[in-house]
């Protein structure tokens, strides 16, 4: 009784070793795969790798679980499949042009028991085709609102766009549509305001997907602005003098170019004389009478501008020019009083006080300089014969001159 006992425990615990032993054999055979990503009509390589195999037997199968490869051989008739590498460690399998019917789970199963099974996850890119572009309006004038798309067809995943204007980033409204396939579309729209420096600048959309890189479609700004006007001196090269000639051209530039360009005196008649010739105004034998303001404007289809050139005739003998201080002069327009090389005005009436005071202040000096040498100059005086003053007649005067006075025991000198 007591052997058959000690039997069946013997029996147990050899059972459980064995199963313990088992199952940590099992436990250590570390079936692992990774997940791939791939552009449609590209290659996918999967790989099922194990850790410390027992010679166990590995497979692959599809999504829809048929096998692919049972360990180096292929039961699918698919011929895009193939076998990579096989070892007791791994079974590697690549699928060669892949299409988005291809995209799906895929089982990595190594036959213990239980079997094992990791998966690998097949995502199919779809790169979109080349970016469509369109504007509003093919040409827009300057400080109106334009509006561009840009259209990302048929892509998987959806793809993002992002704008650019010269070297500065913008940021557009983006929808995104699914279509029937599975595939994606991408819309972005652009609004900006334009300025005449915008004309001729590209406007850059740039699509961002994994499927591809540097994809980008751009359009040229064409903007129209009104002229700019600006009135050139060719005659005089300084100031304008009677019975001198005046010779100015205006130049103008815009886009479309202006059609037209006129010349006119601001609140008065052009001298019936001028000879105006397209874009010169010429003016023969000034006199003050011509004074005032001319200006050209030149229009073209987005507007009109103007510039201005203040006429002011000097005497033909007199360098000197009037006081200026009750004249306004615009920063659009030119002064002939402002010619290059004008002589600068001068104050009479400056000098003429600085000379005054220049005198004043050497006639002071004077007078202080006289009143100083008096007083530290003096006059010398002696009293030694002062006895003789005083005497009655010539003989006392004698006596008294030879120091027999007794009013004077000493001789005293005084400074006065």
């Amino acid at each position: 009784m007591a052997m058959s006992t000690s039997g069946s425990l013997s029996i147990s615990m050899a059972l459980v070793m064995f199963l313990a032993a088992f199952g940590l054999k099992v436990q250590g055979q570390n079936l692992v795969t990774d997940n791939v990503s791939v552009v449609e009509g590209e290659t996918a390589t999967i790989s099922c790798r194990v850790k410390n195999n027992d010679d166990s037997v590995i497979q692959l199968l599809n999504p829809n679980r048929q096998t692919i490869y049972f360990r180096d051989m292929r039961p699918l008739k698919d011929s895009r499949f193939q076998l990579v590498n096989f070892s007791d460690n791994e079974l590697r399998v690549s699928l060669s042009n892949v299409s988005l019917s291809d995209e799906g789970r895929y089982v990595c199963q190594l036959y213990t028991d239980p079997p094992q099974e990791a998966y690998a996850d097949i995502t199919v890119l779809v790169p979109p085709g080349s970016p469509i572009i369109e504007s509003r309006e093919e040409v827009v004038s300057e400080g109106n609102e334009t509006e561009l798309s840009c259209m990302a067809m048929g892509s998987k995943p959806p793809a993002s766009i992002t704008w650019m204007k010269g070297d500065q980033e913008l940021q557009g409204e983006s929808t995104v549509e699914e279509t029937y396939d599975r595939m994606y579309t991408v819309t972005s729209r652009l609004t900006l305001t334009v300025s005449k420096e915008d004309d001729g600048v590209p406007v850059i959309c740039v699509i961002n997907h994994p499927a591809v890189k540097d994809l980008m479609a751009q359009k040229y700004l064409e903007v129209q602005y009104k002229p700019e006007v600006k009135i050139i001196v060719g005659y005089p090269d300084g100031l304008t003098r009677e019975g001198e000639n005046l010779e100015l051209t205006c130049k103008a530039i815009g886009k479309p170019q202006p059609h037209r360009i006129n010349w006119l005196k601001v609140d008065d008649d052009v001298p019936s004389h001028a000879v105006i010739t397209g874009s010169d105004l010429f003016i023969e034998n000034l006199n003050k009478s011509y004074n005032g303001t001319y200006r050209c404007v030149a229009s073209n289809l987005v507007g009109d501008s103007f510039d201005d050139y203040i006429l002011y005739v000097y005497d033909a003998l007199t360098s000197t020019p009037p006081p200026t201080s009750t004249s306004i002069i615009s920063d659009n327009s030119q002064d002939s009083r402002a010619g290059v090389g004008s002589p600068q005005k001068i104050d009479h009436a400056v000098i003429g006080g600085v000379v005054a005071v220049v005198v004043f202040i050497m006639l002071c000096l004077l007078i202080i300089l006289g009143r100083y040498f008096a007083r530290h100059k003096g006059t010398y005086f002696t009293h030694e014969a002062k006895g003789a003053d005083d005497a009655a007649d010539a003989d006392t005067a004698i006596i008294n001159a030879e120091g027999g006075h007794s009013n004077s025991d000493t001789k005293k000198e005084y400074y006065i």
